[in-house]
């Protein structure tokens, strides 16, 4: 399902009574007229293109998706190595639609689920028609940094150099520093930009536009996101555990949605949801003093939530104890993530 800017997501899936041989077209028939079924044709001067924002951990992606997108479509921390999978944010900028792909921070691994989440950043750079390289640009050229460039060098498609905070740089560094990026490689073009204030967005995106290529729209023009409802739900929860918990708990914490109920547009949406941690002290930390943490927690996610999906939302929040999580394929699976082998 989708997102939708101004509808209720819609909680309807493909029938499962359907035989998939009447779903799935059969490869003798004829060619289809789109004319005659009313398929979309390719108008004049139409784009449409995917376009993966990499970079470091905490460089902004997510800040800026949501800020090209128009729209919340992914979750925002100050703890780094927030994102943990791809997350689609789609948007239209004059006559092309861009999907804009925000991927996990890249770094050096060291654990299976750092390993899940580089290869799923890399994995979306992959599949783009574009890729901007998010550059922090206070914290300049690091390890990190580096190793982004070395590799991004061998990407097939145009990069586009992006230089977010600049507002937080003076000048003749800033200056530097672009000079500095653009004698390691070549890119399309350089922009600066701040994705928190949206200084330069505007044409940064513009630029995207005319870099993807021609091509019909692969999803209806109120749509900002193709992520599921349940897994955005997930994240939402996520990030209120991030905020509110960002100094005592690690990244040993995984939320799953694991029931909904649509109960009408007036009633809303029950939702269900489990809090995977490790250790029973890190679920003490999550319940806090007579569960006010949690319910804290709960009534800003449903907040959220209720923001997003544009309607009620009775969110119930349960945290579980289960050790080594981190090495468990089905935990992989519910985040959308492939599991790595040793």
């Amino acid at each position: 399902m989708t997102v939708k800017k101004t509808d209720q997501p819609d909680a309807e899936a493909l029938d499962p009574s359907v035989p998939v041989d009447e779903i799935v077209n059969d490869v003798t028939s004829p060619p289809i007229d789109a004319t005659r079924v009313g398929l979309p044709e390719i108008r004049p001067g139409q784009r449409f293109g995917f376009v993966a924002i990499i970079g470091a951990p905490n460089a902004g992606k997510s800040t800026l998706v949501n800020e090209l997108v128009g729209a919340k479509v992914t979750i925002v921390s100050r703890k780094v190595q927030t994102t943990r999978v791809p997350i689609r944010g789609i948007a239209i900028v004059d006559d092309a639609q861009l999907v804009f792909v925000d991927t996990p921070g890249i770094f050096a691994p060291k654990r299976r689920l750092d390993r899940a989440m580089v290869e799923a950043a890399w994995s979306g750079a992959g599949e783009a028609d574009v890729v901007v390289l998010l550059i922090d640009a206070p914290r300049g050229v690091d390890t990190d940094v580096a190793r982004l460039i070395e590799r991004v060098k061998h990407i097939p498609v145009p990069v586009i150099l992006a230089l977010n905070k600049v507002d937080l740089i003076q000048k003749d560094r800033l200056l530097g520093l672009t000079a500095e990026l653009n004698g390691k490689m070549k890119f399309a073009a350089t922009f600066m930009i701040s994705a928190l204030k949206g200084s330069g967005v505007e044409d940064l995106a513009r630029f995207i536009a005319k870099s993807v290529p021609e091509g019909v729209w692969h999803y209806p023009e109120d749509d900002v996101t193709d992520a599921p409802a349940r897994l955005i739900a997930a994240e939402l929860t996520r990030e209120q555990i991030y905020d509110r918990l960002h100094e005592e708990l690690p990244y040993a914490i995984t939320v799953e949605t694991t029931g909904w109920k649509d109960m009408g547009k007036k009633k809303g949406v029950r939702i269900e949801q489990t809090i995977y941690v490790e250790r029973d002290s890190q679920r003490s930390i999550v319940l806090g003093k007579d569960g006010t943490t949690v319910k804290t927690i709960s009534s800003n996610a449903r907040t959220g939530m209720a923001d997003i999906f544009g309607r009620p939302v009775h969110l119930f929040l349960f945290v579980k104890v289960r050790e080594g999580w981190e090495n468990d394929p089905e935990r992989y699976a519910a985040m959308g993530l492939a599991f790595p082998k040793e």
